[in-house]
């Protein structure tokens, strides 16, 4: 800032700050001289977030001792380091093999970010989006993301949700949104083949590709008393 818009600063502080007002010519220069000598490196306002005048309200509302100017300082250099760490370079223009060139636009971007001219870049963060209007079409007339194809050569590496998909297709209730009685595998997961030892020990846990009987027959019977909308 340069000593017209310190001027304008401390007469927005006064109006909030009263205390901050001095009333004779020699202490408002030297007050002027103060303030710009630690801002001078601070922006009035920028494109991208910073307004001094919002860093002084913010102080008057927060703490009850007069702001001094390296309070304002203080904020500014915090305000510029989370617009760095936020910031990701991009991939520079220049020619790869001039590192002289790509270190120089490099540097130029981040003082540029830093100092409020440009905002950080987000290329590399994953941006909510939308899906158009022919991949929720092809969604609703095949009913998955997964090609038929692709599902069948699937079905080799995965039989217990080839199995669940194939009784659902043929109007079969879901037998894995209830927990089995048999093997006590929870809603969601597929059956166990339980065997026991002579000694009544476990001896296998296998996961089965069909649910069990009694699994089926649960399911069925919920699905009665309370049928899916």
């Amino acid at each position: 800032m340069d000593r017209r818009e310190v001027a304008a600063v401390l007469a927005y502080t006064g109006r909030l700050d009263p205390r901050t007002i001095r009333t004779g010519t020699g202490e408002v220069g030297d007050q002027i001289a103060q303030w710009q000598e630690l801002l001078g490196d601070v922006p009035f306002a920028t494109e991208h977030g910073w307004d001094v005048r919002e860093a002084i309200r913010a102080h008057v509302l927060d703490s009850p001792y007069p702001i001094l100017p390296v309070d304002v300082a203080r904020r500014w250099r915090a305000h510029r380091r989370d617009r760095l760490d936020r910031h990701t370079d991009p991939t520079p223009g220049a020619d790869p093999d001039d590192p002289v060139a790509w270190r120089a636009e490099l540097l130029h971007g981040r003082r540029a970010v830093a100092a409020g001219v440009a905002a950080p870049s987000t290329h590399r963060q994953i941006n909510p989006c939308v899906p158009s209007r022919q991949v929720e079409e092809r969604l609703r007339e095949g009913g998955s993301c997964i090609p038929p194809a692709v599902r069948a050569e699937l079905a080799h590496y995965r039989p217990a949700r080839a199995a669940r998909e194939e009784a659902v297709a043929q109007g079969q209730p879901d037998a894995l949104r209830v927990q089995c009685e048999w093997c006590h595998a929870p809603a969601g997961a597929p059956c166990r083949q339980r065997q026991a030892g002579p000694d009544g020990a476990a001896r296998g846990n296998a996961v089965r590709a069909t649910p069990h009987p009694s699994r089926i027959d649960l399911a069925a019977a919920r699905s009665v008393r309370q049928p899916d909308p």
